[in-house]
């Protein structure tokens, strides 16, 4: 009697950065090594480190305070959901966001065709990192569509929010102090010293580390 062996299942990991495939081959794949975050840009995989705790303690805490928008405000139902470490469907890429948020839409959006209203990014501390963040994925967002682009720095101690109006893209720097507010999330307010203050407090344990 024949036996017959499975082929062993692909999983995708670090080994695989730098292969090129196409955004189908990418979208079916279902096994990975769950610690790294993948994106696949212009038709190659990257493959990167999960994100420190600096950008992810201040990423869940946007995520509480647009929740308690929706659900306290007398106007959060303008937000329809948000979450965190997604992908944004570009035309040849696969971008991996911090944070996606739909607003404005009146349902709950379906994420392979409702493109984010709002998208948010962590800036990592690599000049590859920031690249991607200030340059690359602004450009991408806004041929898409989206209609802000949120780029929190720890670095610079700044918020830079994209827009694009009649065709033109615009720049708006939110200071270490400041509160930024959006006619998309109307009466929604987010304090920028809130979300750096929560990174700092990582600092010295990734220094150490």
């Amino acid at each position: 009697m024949s036996t017959t062996h499975a082929e062993p299942k692909f999983v995708l990991g670090p080994d695989h950065n730098g292969m090129r495939m196409t955004p189908e081959e990418f979208d079916a794949i279902e096994n990975y090594d769950d610690n790294y975050r993948y994106e696949l840009i212009h038709g190659v995989l990257i493959v990167n480190p999960l994100p420190l705790e600096s950008e992810s303690d201040p990423n869940e805490e946007l995520g509480y305070l647009l929740r308690y928008y929706h659900e306290a405000h007398p106007k959060g139902i303008s937000l329809d959901k948000t979450l965190s470490e997604r992908y944004v469907r570009t035309t040849d890429s696969r971008r991996r966001a911090d944070r996606i948020i739909w607003a404005g839409l009146g349902r709950i959006p379906k994420p392979k065709v409702d493109i984010p209203t709002i998208v948010a990014e962590f800036v990592s501390k690599a000049k590859r990192d920031q690249r991607r963040d200030y340059v690359e994925k602004r450009e991408e967002y806004m041929a898409i569509g989206i209609k802000e682009y949120w780029i929190i720095d720890r670095f610079k101690r700044i918020m830079t929010v994209i827009t694009k109006y009649r065709g033109r893209v615009r720049d708006q720097v939110i200071q270490e102090n400041g509160i930024y507010r959006t006619p998309l999330l109307p009466g929604f307010e987010l304090p920028l010293g809130r979300l750096l203050s929560l990174a700092d407090d990582w600092e010295e344990i990734e220094l150490d580390a």
